[in-house]
């Protein structure tokens, strides 16, 4: 199995797909229990969803689950929230809290899964640099989606758009605006800045405005696009159409913008 797939357009944007995978690498189905290979934290169709919304796009795709490590989590293991529940390098629960291993990894296993994570960033990386050699400046826009509803991790439902910029350190102000205005302004949805969702690892660990890398995560509900979100998990033809209409024109803005 490739661990990583790469689309290299030409274009400024670059779509991060951290966990969209399902993959699971040998004996490690075999350590779940029957809640955790059930993927229930999976990012379902999301690289469907973004799938030629944006011409020149380069993307990069995990195939590994978020369960054999966490591309999005500090390889280092920090924890992105402190103080507020939420999952590890390394998840040991699901979502809602509830373990997720019949044989939890050991810390000889935990080691060996940083192949993943690296192989994961080092894609990135690489195209990022290349972006930016070609058009003085790379736009990485972190692809997410999640439950609306989950009490383990936040109280009422979620917004239909969570942008998270690192609270502003993770692009320009420019783009974190506009960003805003497009989702404020799409008919029947809602959104919000840095809320909960204030960008993973990725987000901060490239959004570099003053080397020209400007990082944005969009983590959107799942109900604007899957027909219930429970299993089986279906992908809403006429729901992520609708949204489509909405991410497209951001994508594209994106894409046009520059630095005065």
């Amino acid at each position: 199995m490739k661990l990583v797939d790469v689309s290299a357009g030409d274009g400024p944007v670059v779509l991060g797909l951290p966990h969209c995978g399902t993959w699971l690498p040998e004996g490690v189905e075999d350590a779940l229990n029957d809640r955790g290979r059930a993927l229930p934290d999976t990012d379902w169709h999301v690289d469907r969803l973004y799938d030629g919304l944006l011409v020149g796009a380069t993307t990069v795709r995990a195939n590994f689950h978020r369960y054999v490590i966490d591309a999005n989590r500090d390889p280092e293991g920090a924890s992105l929230y402190p103080g507020q529940n939420t999952t590890d390098l390394v998840p040991l629960s699901d979502f809602d809290g509830a373990p997720i291993w019949e044989v939890p990894p050991d810390a000889v296993e935990l080691a060996r899964r940083n192949r993943y994570h690296a192989a994961y960033h080092t894609a990135l990386e690489t195209e990022i640099a290349r972006v930016r050699a070609t058009h003085g400046i790379a736009i990485l826009y972190d692809c997410h989606s999640i439950r609306s509803h989950i009490p383990h991790l936040f109280d009422g439902a979620l917004p239909d758009f969570n942008i998270g910029t690192n609270s502003g350190a993770g692009c320009a102000s420019e783009i974190e605006r506009v960003v805003q205005e497009i989702c404020a302004t799409a008919t029947g949805y809602t959104s919000i800045l840095n809320g909960r969702f204030k960008g993973g690892w990725t987000t901060r660990h490239y959004g570099r405005p003053a080397d020209r890398v400007h990082a944005i995560q969009m983590e959107l509900a799942q109900s604007t696009y899957l027909r219930a979100e429970a299993p089986p998990w279906a992908y809403d033809p006429d729901r992520a159409r609708r949204l489509r209409a909405h991410l497209a024109p951001l994508l594209e803005t994106l894409s046009d913008w520059r630095p005065q």
